[in-house]
């Protein structure tokens, strides 16, 4: 234990000296710079410092108003807004991989800081506004004894639920406010050490098919490949039987998944690679085509090969798609989901993103939800800052953006799970 303290005081001290501002490239759209690669012994880090919201709240554009609809939640990641309007929840907290390195122990002692300290509920909470109002007057447990749950996605009556360690499904009908019997397995999904724990969630259009995003085990295979089996792509899942493929291969972390309206196709945010460098690698948006790789280990952003991955594999690299549009290097998306014309001229065709904030920069980015404007099915534009003052200019942080959903009746649904919060976002009529 002393050695292990002695090494972690080491390290402490080489994160003070790491300070600075780090450049800020134009890291947006389809071809984002990059600058060189950065590796050093510990990573830059800034972490979140938070605090209570108080009288405050999120900002949001002119003629468009917030409200918090539910508080005191226990860790809420990601909603789902259902046929009748009721909102659900999915709280929890997943994970279990051990640490491999000293600065890793130390890294994550400091990350831990910028995160509630509640604990997962493990449960999906319903939100029910019975009078159209605006104000949800019920708030239920809808299911409890989950094992962290994440994605959510509703086919005609049936809900599945991406537990951190299997898809499940509960019967379902309109306005049903508690879950009746325990959730049946659809199949089980990869849990072994489970680095990254969350399990993206998506159906197909024609509600045929689930499709489910699994994150590496690791940044970079630390863990070598036989940890990576399974991990690092899109599952395509047939409800009816568990029967699954890879859909596709190489996304890092799938941390959330939409199907766009009209064109069926699916879309993703992905969260890459740390520790090239407070610009290096990109998160982004892009749709996700069957059968297409994207680049993780071996390279990132297209053809750009990753020095660290050993042994290397030129086939693979020369394979990778180059994804559709950049958010910015380590802002941690977590979410999105595609608008509606009820949300107004400026929000009516794109997706929101919800993105939670980075840790490895000395100048913090994103906390904060923004829209990507699309045109002709695809993205077109810089990012629009949609919900903001997450992180105030006094350094402190009040919340942290996770999943992202639209009330097609004209309302943005937007999980926080710092202040333990799910925010509406209206236009003013």
């Amino acid at each position: 234990m002393k050695r292990q303290n002695a090494i972690v005081a080491t390290l402490a001290a080489a994160l003070a000296s790491c300070s600075g501002q780090d450049p800020d490239p134009s890291q947006y759209g389809a071809n984002p710079a990059l600058p060189q690669q950065q590796e050093s012994l510990v990573p830059r880090m800034e972490i979140a410092d938070p605090a209570p919201w108080g009288k405050q709240q999120p900002l949001v554009p002119s003629g468009y108003a917030i409200t918090a609809i539910a508080n005191g939640l226990a860790i809420p990641r990601q909603t789902l807004v259902l046929p009748n309007g009721d909102i659900l929840i999915a709280e929890g907290r997943g994970g279990n991989a051990p640490k491999l390195r000293p600065k890793d122990i130390i890294a994550g002692r400091i990350k831990a800081q910028g995160t509630t300290p509640v604990q997962g509920g493990n449960r999906l909470t319903l939100l029910r506004d019975a009078d159209g109002d605006g104000r949800y007057e019920l708030k239920s447990v809808f299911a409890t004894g989950l094992n962290a749950p994440y994605g959510l996605a509703l086919v005609g009556r049936h809900l599945y639920v991406a537990n951190q360690d299997a898809l499940v499904q509960f019967d379902y009908h309109d306005g049903q406010a508690r879950a009746v019997g325990a959730p049946v397995k659809v199949t089980d999904l990869p849990s072994a050490i489970n680095h990254h724990w969350t399990k993206s969630l998506a159906a197909s259009a024609d509600g045929r098919l689930l499709y489910v995003g699994i994150g590496s085990n690791s940044n970079i295979t630390e863990r070598g490949m036989t940890a990576e089996v399974d991990r690092a792509m899109v599952w395509e899942v047939d409800p009816a039987t568990g029967a699954h493929r890879p859909y596709a291969t190489g996304l890092r972390n799938p941390t959330a998944l939409a199907v766009q309206p009209g064109s069926g196709r699916l879309w993703a945010v992905v969260n890459e690679r740390d520790e090239l460098g407070p610009n290096l690698v990109p998160d982004y948006l892009t749709s996700v085509r069957d059968g297409g790789f994207y680049g993780w280990p071996y390279s990132y952003w297209g053809q750009h090969v990753d020095p660290r991955v050993r042994p290397p594999d030129p086939d693979k690299v020369a394979a990778a798609i180059r994804p559709d549009y950049s958010l910015g290097s380590h802002v941690a998306a977590l979410g999105v989901a595609f608008s509606v014309p009820a949300m107004g001229a400026r929000f009516a065709d794109g997706v929101f993103v919800g993105e939670h904030g980075s840790w490895n920069r000395s100048d913090p980015v994103g906390y904060k939800v923004v829209f990507v404007p699309f045109r002709n099915g695809r993205p077109a534009g810089p990012p629009v800052d949609v919900v903001t003052g997450f992180r105030g200019k006094d350094g402190r942080t009040r919340g942290r953006p996770v999943g992202v959903s639209v009330d097609p009746r004209g309302a943005l649904i937007v999980a926080d799970d710092l202040s333990n919060t799910v925010w509406r976002m209206t236009p003013v009529r």
